[in-house]
């Protein structure tokens, strides 16, 4: 027989959840739009694929350092990884740094901010289909099924009838692969993050995964060089905190809750990625069109689908 929860039950955590959860995807929805700004102050066009992955591994080695210092200052003591932590960072590295992001560079460069912050909010669903599939930390019911499949039309639409049907491999396409790299990396952080510091892992992958994106930009373009600029300089700085802030709070919730929980407060990322992206990147044509709000609905009602909780007294 179902019961409801009680009236208090686990409201302090789950305010605090709301509150971290909401900063954040705050954070995190401005990355986009963020990212495809600094491409115009660092003159990179789409086809510049050494500089865009210049790009990315400098904000991700600066946040790594951002994290280290961060944690060492909170921890009183500098943070340091044991011999038994170096595999899970290199692990945590490949999927949540220099994998993700590989994809998710190159596809921002070829989609709109807009298009990007949608598919991002899919990765609530693939996250639950890898913790429930692949790690078994979830289990599939009808409910979360229907949530998925919710998304997933969610983002057909966006993808399809907004654009004419011109969905491509090589910006919608490869941002939605990166979204399965960031769901490895969710369960990686549960699995890893459960008896070692998270911001130490944080840190340490951020750096490592970093080094990697700049090693492979200059591997395909070894003359790839960024234009330096005050402004540029400054949305690179910006870019590198949000992931250092951002992702450090996401590996603690992940740490203590469920994937499908926290994966719920990323309904957020979508809305405020279309919000940035309008006011910054002029795109307000495209981010208030029938279909992006369609999709936005659609989206967080399947978040919600998927993160229903059915309380059984047993």
């Amino acid at each position: 027989m179902k019961r409801k929860r009680k009236p208090n039950e686990s409201n302090i955590l789950d305010k605090q959840i709301y509150d971290h959860s909401f900063s954040f995807s705050l954070l995190w929805g401005s990355a986009a739009p963020f990212i495809k700004f600094g491409y115009e102050q660092f003159a990179i066009d789409q086809n510049q694929t050494g500089q865009i992955l210049l790009f990315a591994g400098m904000r991700f080695a600066i946040a790594g350092l951002i994290v280290i210092l961060i944690g060492s200052i909170v921890s009183k003591q500098l943070l340091m990884p044991t011999r038994k932590d170096w595999i899970p960072i290199l692990i945590l590295a490949f999927f949540q740094t220099s994998g993700q992001y590989f994809f998710y560079y190159l596809g921002v460069a070829h989609t709109s901010g807009v298009s990007a912050a949608v598919i991002t909010g899919a990765g609530a669903f693939i996250s639950l289909l890898v913790a429930a599939l692949i790690f078994h930390y979830e289990k599939m019911t009808l409910s979360k099924t229907i949530g998925c499949l919710l998304g997933f039309f969610g983002i057909w639409i966006l993808n399809g009838f907004q654009m004419g049907l011109s969905f491509t491999f090589f910006g919608e396409g490869l941002v939605l692969v990166s979204q399965f790299f960031s769901a490895f990396s969710a369960a990686f952080i549960k699995k890893f993050s459960q008896d070692r510091n998270a911001m130490m892992l944080s840190g340490y992958q951020f750096f490592i995964g970093g080094i990697l994106l700049c090693v492979s930009g200059k591997g395909i373009a070894p003359t790839a060089m960024l234009s330096w600029n005050a402004k540029g300089g400054m949305i690179l700085v910006y870019l590198a905190f949000v992931s250092a802030i951002a992702y450090s709070l996401w590996s603690y919730l992940l740490k203590f809750n469920r994937v499908s929980k926290i994966g719920m407060y990323q309904c957020w990322i979508p809305i405020t990625g279309v919000l940035w992206s309008a006011v910054l990147l002029k795109e307000g044509s495209q981010a208030f069109s029938v279909s992006t709000l369609i999709a936005l609905i659609l989206v967080m009602i399947g978040i919600q689908c998927v993160n229903k909780e059915d309380y059984i007294k047993t």
